[in-house]
């Protein structure tokens, strides 16, 4: 179980006591358990939506959904959004968009990047139908963290050492376990509508990672952090579409 624990130390703020989560080697082999980590996160942020929903009007509620969630995570996908952002439009080649990537300060494009996701979050959790709202706040956790498992196996490491290193290479089967359980997720959830928001998300994911590709020729723990954010604003918007299947 220590695997489980360093998932979810990694990905989440939730205190856990450290001899729990194990070492290095441990933390290498808590992939597998991102999408159940994803689930905990969406049980919680649900949960949260069906009490903010019975006290507050949807403006209200979407506001207080919006902020839960990275306060959850630490803050730590939308700080990789920024930096993506940041390196990926200064339109330079891959060695300086890396070294741009590594500032710790968010430049013009990052705070964009990140305005634009959190406006559009926010419109999407506002728009949200009430009889969707349960799955869409369950789903779109699980979304964000498959679609991370995604990345880190069809994409080789961009930087010769850095933290998320030791999750590369891994096996062609984390994507068909990623997919799965995100698929199996939707359809338990929202049944046809939820399938279609989860294959959209993975279509962004698959898009995303031809991207990184062509940037940096891999992938880094700030890209991760974009995927699963942009994921979960995926899932988001299209259940906010009338043209799905309801």
């Amino acid at each position: 179980m220590k695997s489980f624990f360093a998932a979810l130390g990694f990905l989440t703020i939730l205190p856990l006591p450290a001899g729990w989560c194990g070492d290095e080697r441990s933390l290498s082999r808590s992939v597998a358990w991102f999408p159940l980590v994803g689930l905990l996160l969406g049980a919680l942020w649900a949960s949260a939506g069906l009490v903010l929903q019975r006290c507050f009007p949807a403006s209200v509620c979407a506001a207080l959904l919006l902020v839960l969630l990275p306060l959850l995570s630490g803050g730590l996908h939308l700080d990789g959004l920024a930096d993506t952002a940041d390196g990926f439009f200064s339109s330079r080649k891959r060695e300086r968009t890396l070294e741009i990537m590594r500032d710790s300060r968010s430049g013009p494009m990052g705070v964009a990047a990140i305005a634009f996701v959190l406006i559009a979050q926010y419109a999407a959790l506002a728009s949200l139908p009430p009889k969707l709202l349960f799955g869409a706040l369950l789903l779109a956790p699980v979304a964000g963290r498959c679609a991370i498992i995604v990345a880190m196996t069809a994409l080789p490491y961009a930087r010769p050492e850095g933290l998320v290193s030791i999750f590369a290479p891994r096996s062609k089967g984390y994507i068909v376990w990623a997919s799965a359980f995100l698929l199996a997720t939707a359809w338990l959830t929202l049944r046809l509508t939820g399938v279609a928001a989860a294959l959209a998300a993975l279509l962004i994911t698959f898009l995303f990672c031809r991207i990184c590709k062509q940037k940096i020729d891999g992938f880094t723990g700030d890209t991760l952090g974009a995927i699963c954010t942009l994921a979960e604003t995926t899932v988001l918007l299209l259940l906010c579409s009338n043209d799905l299947p309801r």
